[in-house]
């Protein structure tokens, strides 16, 4: 099940990212060399009638699209031979195209990404509804944190740490990820408002699978979720909102690690993505479905850094070169590079070795 759900995941949503670079890529004449699902070796493949070398390679964690000009399939740029370049042949190179046009072709691929978390949401939005659910608290788990703190049944939730709230999904939102914190909690009562001080609970729960997780909790219980009936344009709207909201809260969970708010055995790498992919896909279809479109909004947003040799890198430099009104040096681009192929490097090794770690097998 891990094998067949990392592929089913992975497989899909790097061949639609990649096809995202290609297309906008041909779009604007620039010739690809090479399309590869996965790295290495090439296992299978065939050539185009466009002079294109579709293939699938021995490493299935990425794939590129290595375009005319790219020194290899990070696309980096080798000055040298493109400032020697003859004219007739700056034809289809991606390096001479327009700025702008290498910029889209660059963000063409995170924006695949998104596009499909997007329809992935908007799809369960416009088939299940909205999921609604009144923040009102019917009562309280055990050793509650905000019975303790004066929180009374009846209380209708309007505020979290200075984020109003409408339903009881945003009043989790805005406490999950915030294990042990102190904030303030305003209740609506008998017409009037009210501030409870509180810290939230710092609860480690175990799922069925063994997997451990932290989060921050109130201890407040509501009524059953419902569903409002929506339109396809509000599903789409309420999809965007939804990975909005994914994105912020990677951002959060990133900035709690870097500050050490969170441990670091919280990133994972491939052995996690293919254990979690393998239980979502026990669960039944919708589940790993599901599961996919936080993986693809996840994607998006790790090509999005602005490392170099991943795509928010390729944009810095096309942002400093639009500012300086020419290319970064040979000298800095290289140096820029190495440094991003090693951290890049570094991180994989580092998150390999904590998902070999937190395998049932240690425990």
């Amino acid at each position: 099940m891990w094998i067949a759900g990392f592929l089913a995941v992975l497989g899909p949503l790097v061949t639609l990212h990649e096809l995202g670079h290609y297309l906008v890529g041909r779009m604007f004449g620039v010739k690809a060399e090479a399309f590869s699902i996965g790295f290495g070796k090439e296992l299978t493949g065939w050539t185009d009638s466009r002079g294109t070398r579709w293939k699938i390679s021995a490493l299935p964690l990425g794939g590129y699209v290595q375009f005319k000009g790219d020194m290899d399939p990070a696309s980096i740029p080798d000055r040298k031979a493109l400032d020697a370049m003859p004219e007739e042949e700056r034809d289809g190179s991606f390096h001479h195209a327009k700025l702008w046009q290498r910029a889209l072709i660059v963000f063409a691929g995170p924006a695949t990404n998104i596009l499909i978390a997007v329809a992935i949401f908007a799809a369960f939005f416009a088939l299940l509804g909205k999921p609604m659910a009144e923040p009102v608290v019917t009562g309280f788990s055990e050793n509650s944190v905000a019975e303790a703190a004066g929180v009374e049944v009846g209380d209708r939730i309007v505020a979290v740490d200075g984020n109003p709230v409408d339903d009881f999904m945003q009043v989790r939102d805005a406490v999950a990820l915030y294990p042990g914190k102190a904030m303030d909690v305003v209740v609506e009562r008998d017409g009037a408002r009210q501030t409870v001080p509180l810290v939230t609970e710092d609860y480690l729960f175990t799922d069925r699978y063994g997997n451990e997780g932290r989060i921050g909790l109130l201890g407040v219980m509501g009524d059953q979720v419902g569903y409002e009936k929506v339109g396809a344009v509000a599903a789409v709207g309420l999809a965007a909102e939804a990975n909005v909201r994914l994105v912020g809260s990677m951002i959060e969970g990133l900035r709690q690690i870097i500050f050490g708010e969170r441990s670091v055995q919280e990133l994972g790498g491939p052995l996690k993505i293919a254990k979690f992919s393998g239980e979502r896909l026990s669960e039944g279809w919708l589940s790993f479905i599901e599961f996919s479109a936080l993986i693809s909004i996840n994607l998006a947003f790790i090509n999005l850094l602005p490392i170099p040799a991943l795509d928010g890198g390729h944009l810095a430099f096309y942002a400093a070169e639009a500012v300086r009104r020419k290319p970064v040096g040979p000298r800095g681009t290289e140096i820029a590079y190495r440094t991003g192929i090693a951290l890049v490097v570094a991180l994989m090794v580092f998150v390999t070795i904590n998902d070999v770690i937190s395998l049932p097998i240690f425990g």
